[in-house]
């Protein structure tokens, strides 16, 4: 078992930020694309080798993420039409998310095993993530997801800021 943390730097224009370990050394760096279309994150190991991709699908009717690592597409998150509050599903190989993943609070469990879980760190300056991952197999599908699915959150915060 593992532990990581991630922690979003707030006035990043850029989107860069690392993943530490527990004992505080970086493990991941992200980097995100900074007006480029379509917005992209991408995950590097610490020797800069790129391990996945979260790309936003452009040009759709309801917002699409994939996520690609080791430049396989592992998941797919996606907006489903409702009228109140909003809706994603993640389409996976057996993976799949249980908990409150809106507030960074769930599990990813695959094929019915926990492979990881993800907690909120709350009081803190941007946004932060304790990331357990129970299966090393499964890390850069973990951090690919976490970063995913904030991408997802900050997609629509800037799309109800933008209503309004």
């Amino acid at each position: 078992m593992r532990q990581l943390y991630i922690k979003q730097k707030v006035f990043s224009l850029n989107g860069q930020f690392t993943v530490k370990d527990e004992t505080q050394q970086d493990a991941y760096y992200i980097e995100g694309s900074f007006l480029k279309i379509p917005k992209t994150f991408s995950v590097f190991d610490t020797k800069r080798n790129e391990v996945a991709l979260i790309t936003k699908k452009t040009f759709s009717f309801l917002p699409q993420f994939f996520v690609d690592v080791n430049g396989q597409q592992v998941l797919t998150i996606r907006k489903e039409f409702s009228f109140f509050k909003a809706k994603y599903t993640i389409d996976a190989a057996g993976i799949e998310v249980q908990g409150n993943w809106w507030d960074m609070n769930f599990d990813v469990l695959q094929h019915g095993e926990v492979i990881g879980s993800v907690t909120k760190e709350w009081f803190t300056w941007g946004d932060s993530y304790q990331v357990t991952v129970h299966r090393e197999a499964m890390e850069e599908i973990m951090i690919a997801l976490v970063v995913a699915i904030d991408c997802v959150k900050a997609d629509e915060a800037a799309a109800a800021s933008a209503a309004h």
